[in-house]
């Protein structure tokens, strides 16, 4: 027995302290270095999505074909839209609930870490597939990131194949990330933290990864069905053989839509973190979030069809339609709402996180706005296929999703590297980006409005000028990032020692571990009065 309780130490010694070299990060189950894996990934996958953004950008600069040919610029616009989703957004949100879930409900760590570390790794072999198939003979896919049928059966290219296997793959990757995060969030919490305790980046986590274990499913059978007309004869989208192109529309929106709000709800969550420490207040409408949170959830199965208002559906459907889709808009208010009132009489001071959250809420309700005007079903007749929907969803996705990944980013990186960021460098960051980025996406609304159909590589002569100013809102934007990696890099190599809680307004059980968190935290659970 004696011999036992001698040994014990050692073996404790042994599990604090990770391995050295790649061994640690290919075989590692600790959140905090998921986290990490998740996070450097979708940075990266964002300068190859962001390069492909050039590619078309510079092709748009003038009227014309210029650089590129029409069905390259199409698996430009198509790859570009998939990478931006399924491996930018999505992935930086997992790695965000990776670090931070288990610190902020006083867990050790995910609840399975095995699979944790399968979840990852399995994400680069995706796309290292769909980024492959842009060297076959007949190009990589090219028939939008939506993959309509028939374009993506009967004209599709013969790399098909690994698209559908590359989105089966991250499909997996999603759904083990989300069970994860589930049991995680309801087996785990600390002592005495119920439910009505929770950060609301916990709630609003716990709410999207439902969301996906619901629906990513929906989009295996969608690519299943695509592989089997396309591959083995099948006709489930062909009319010829009994099929309908329309369904194929029907099951991608019932997965797309709530993957929408998957790609949205957590921002809600950092923003929710972010607005209340800077403003020094508690946040305004705790409870009344959380239930907006869930209702915009169950709505999200409701509204699938408004992206095929011109599709030649029944009235009765396009008013139903319509108006469950203007009624997704009041819990999206009530968020804004609470935001604003959290920060009403506050102590404001302006750090960078707060800048970056104050912008997604600005830029966020302005692609909301934009959201209603495309559910008008008789407006949208008008809007559809046009750049006007490129604007609304740009803003939702860049000024909403990527600002609050870039908010949640320095607000969190003094507890991940134990250094304070470089102010001034952060500072030029945001204004380039806020800056650039309105010049990239707010003249698309015109380009919309007077009649511009997306995803063309040329157009009429009209639109020649503002194409060349959103070009070089594209480029400035690009080019702004790379201030973010020169932040972040400086932070990661040194800089002035972060406290434990770097933020004065901060709460929450993250910023009781020293900074940069230990590699294991909460040995013993916290207890939550």
């Amino acid at each position: 027995m004696t011999d036992i309780l001698h040994q014990q130490p050692t073996s404790d010694h042994h599990e604090h302290h990770p391995p050295k070299g790649m061994k640690r990060w290919l075989f590692t189950t600790n959140h905090k270095d998921i986290g990490t894996l998740y996070l450097l990934f979708s940075l990266l996958m964002f300068f190859i999505g962001g390069a492909m953004a050039m590619v078309i950008r510079a092709e748009l600069f003038q009227p014309g074909l210029q650089l590129v040919e029409p069905n390259f610029f199409n698996q430009m616009t198509t790859v570009h839209g998939l990478i931006m989703v399924f491996g930018v957004v999505m992935p930086a949100f997992t790695g965000l609930a990776n670090w931070m879930i288990p610190l902020m409900i006083g867990a050790s760590d995910m609840a399975l870490p095995r699979m944790n570390n399968w979840s990852f790794w399995i994400l680069p072999f995706a796309f290292s597939l769909l980024l492959s198939s842009l060297f076959m003979e007949g190009g990589g896919p090219n028939f939008g990131w939506t993959f309509y049928a028939p374009l993506s059966t009967t004209y599709s290219p013969a790399s098909t194949g690994l698209f559908v296997f590359a989105i089966h793959i991250m499909g997996i990757s999603s759904i083990m990330g989300a069970i994860n995060v589930v049991v995680t969030i309801i087996n785990m919490r600390a002592p005495g933290m119920t439910y009505m305790k929770m950060p609301l980046f916990v709630w609003t986590w716990l709410i999207t990864a439902f969301l996906l274990i619901a629906v990513m499913p929906v989009l295996a059978g969608a690519v299943t069905m695509v592989l089997t007309d396309k591959y083995f004869g099948t006709s489930f989208f062909d009319a010829a053989g009994g099929g309908d192109p329309v369904m194929f529309q029907h099951i991608f929106w019932f997965f797309g839509h709530p993957e929408v709000y998957i790609m949205i709800l957590p921002s809600f969550g950092i923003i929710s973190a972010i607005i209340p420490a800077f403003s020094r207040k508690k946040l305004f409408g705790y409870s009344s979030m959380v239930y907006a949170t869930a209702s915009i959830a169950g709505l999200s199965f409701l509204v699938w069809a408004h992206h095929m208002f011109t599709t030649g559906m029944p009235v009765a459907a396009e008013l139903f339609f319509m108006y469950c889709t203007m009624l997704i808009s009041v819990p999206t208010g009530v968020k804004v709402f609470n935001w604003v009132a959290t920060m009403w009489r506050g102590s404001l001071t302006f750090e960078v996180p707060i800048l970056f959250a104050i912008a997604f809420i600005v830029l966020f309700t302005i692609g909301g706005f934009s959201g209603l005007m495309l559910a008008i079903t008789p407006a949208d007749f008008q809007y559809h296929d046009t750049y006007f929907v490129v604007a609304h969803f740009h803003y939702v996705l860049v000024s909403g999703a990527i600002f609050s990944i870039m908010a949640a980013a320095y607000y969190w990186l003094p507890k991940w590297t134990g250094h304070m960021f470089n102010e001034r460098l952060a500072q030029w960051h945001f204004w380039c980006s806020l800056i650039s980025v309105n010049i990239l996406f707010f003249p698309m609304h015109f380009l919309g409005l007077a009649g511009m159909p997306r995803r063309i590589p040329d157009y009429a002569l009209q639109f020649a000028d503002i194409n060349a100013v959103v070009s070089i809102g594209g480029f400035l934007f690009g080019l702004s990032q790379l201030l973010f990696v020169a932040v972040v890099v400086k932070c990661i190599r040194g800089g002035e020692k972060a406290a434990s809680k770097p933020w004065e307004g901060a709460e929450g059980l993250e910023w009781t571990v020293p900074s940069p968190a230990p590699y294991h935290t909460f040995s013993t659970p916290p207890k939550i009065d």
